[in-house]
């Protein structure tokens, strides 16, 4: 039997142990919600190998991926503990979550609290305890109560999305577990834009915590609506008029699918929009916070779909390049494969098709401040993390996350790629209206800014 079979079995058995619990416990028309989530857990997997094994350069990612040594964050973490350069205290509240945390320099304020079942830790997560997630531009850290692990997920700068936990047990040496298959499962389909990545769904749940699957759901990115966002989220912040899905589920029984449907269509999402503290539903005090800002939701959702598609165009391009087999200069077949890589990833870096705010958005928490402050600054004291909240996200629409290390392992032709692209769209030679977002002042500004920052930008 193949690697890849014996983790797709694996993936199966996880999948079906942490549903079990659930599904013995709950009614009968309900378990047709687990029934379908587990089907769907098998299907993604089983027609993605179909693929791999029929292209080799699938195989040949899925390889690289699996048994490439790992040089994420949580890895060099490992180093340092195992050499006794870092200790890791264990908190009798929290277990190691405010460690880790300091560890890799991730904000309590980047808090986000989601009560969805959308982890393995199901049986620990609810209206009432939800799962809270942590993040830096590089690491990201969930944590919930009673849970026997933290989870991870680690951005290696080659192969992107590295997932790990850690258990919640005292001991002189804490050791983290890298996951493969069984984090796969769901982390490497189409929605992660075909490579192990990062997902933030945002789904309708009954009231304590199931996902309703046939009421719909939809992966959050900068091009979705406010409307279509936070389903099974909490969140703490103002967007006036413009209402979200956050804060909000079904209040009756999941067992009546068809008044789930209804309900759906005639959601009045007013009482639970616009909220600057948390619901009575849950208790704040067991939580580092008592927030789940908007604005950090907002930035945590543009940073997971950015990382998704700089693994994507990474992968896709080592794999051109290898099948060309031989230097520059690239034949046309090739030159057309990492455009074809590339241009998404130079898309979402610009925030094209990205709706606009009609209303300002007010964060709760310290976390705005916090962000704008990491830089870097131009000679203006301008910088790309600057937000604006007014009608957009971000006050120079361009992401940070060009500074990250999996933007610098780029493929030296796909960094080529994106910074040509970005010169042409940034000099005003593409005007296409993809772009059409950004005015002249943007541009200029977001040149300059690049220019002063990013050194190697400016030397081409």
């Amino acid at each position: 039997m193949s690697k890849s079979i014996i983790g797709f079995t694996e993936c199966v058995g996880i999948v079906l142990e942490s549903q079990l619990h659930n599904f013995i416990s709950v009614s009968s028309n309900n378990r047709l919600q687990y029934i379908w989530l587990v089907a769907l857990a098998l299907l993604i997997p089983a027609a993605g190998l179909a693929v791999l094994q029929e292209d080799p350069s699938g195989d040949r990612i899925l390889n690289e991926y699996i048994h490439k040594t790992p040089e994420d964050p949580i890895a060099h973490l490992q180093e340092k503990i195992t050499s006794g350069e870092t200790k890791l205290h264990f908190d009798k509240k929290w277990g190691y979550l405010p460690a880790v945390l300091r560890a890799l320099n991730i904000p309590d304020t980047t808090q986000s609290l989601v009560f969805s079942k959308s982890s393995f830790q199901i049986d620990h997560i609810s209206v009432g305890t939800p799962r809270a997630l942590y993040f830096s531009d590089d690491v990201y850290v969930g944590w919930v109560q009673g849970g026997p692990v933290l989870e991870f997920a680690s951005i290696d700068p080659v192969v992107g999305s590295i997932f790990y936990t850690l258990p919640q047990k005292e001991t002189d040496l804490p050791q983290f577990e890298r996951l493969n298959e069984g984090c796969l499962v769901c982390h490497d389909s189409a929605a992660t834009a075909g490579v192990p990545g990062l997902l933030m769904r945002s789904v309708l749940v009954d009231q304590v915590g199931n996902p309703i699957l046939s009421a719909g759901s939809s992966v959050m990115t900068d091009r979705s609506s406010l409307l279509e966002r936070f389903g099974g989220w909490y969140v703490t912040g103002t967007s006036g008029s413009q209402q979200h899905r956050g804060n909000s589920y079904y209040p009756g029984s999941a067992d009546n699918l068809g008044n789930a449907r209804t309900y759906v269509a005639r959601m009045n999402l007013a009482p639970t929009s616009n909220l600057t503290s948390l619901p009575q539903t849950m208790d704040a005090t067991k939580y580092l916070t008592p927030h789940s800002d908007i604005v950090a939701l907002m930035v945590f959702t543009h940073q997971t779909q950015i990382h998704n598609r700089i693994a994507k165009a990474a992968a896709d391009v080592r794999s051109a390049l290898l099948d060309e087999g031989k230097g520059a200069p690239l034949s046309e077949v090739t030159q057309n494969r990492i455009r074809n890589a590339v241009e998404p990833l130079v898309a979402q870096l610009l925030f094209a098709w990205t709706p606009e705010f009609t209303e300002p958005v007010a964060a709760t928490s310290g976390f705005a401040a916090e962000f704008a402050k990491q830089g870097p600054f131009d000679s203006q004291g301008r910088t790309l993390r600057q937000l604006d909240l007014k009608t957009r996200l971000f006050r120079y629409p361009l992401s940070y996350l060009i500074y990250s290390e999996s933007f610098n392992a780029l493929p030296g032709p796909a960094k080529d790629y994106v910074y040509r692209r970005l010169r042409a769209v940034l000099t005003g030679a593409d005007t296409s209206s993809a772009y059409s977002h950004l005015s002249d002042a943007d541009r200029k500004a977001i040149l300059h800014i690049l220019e002063d920052t990013k050194p190697d930008f400016a030397g081409r």
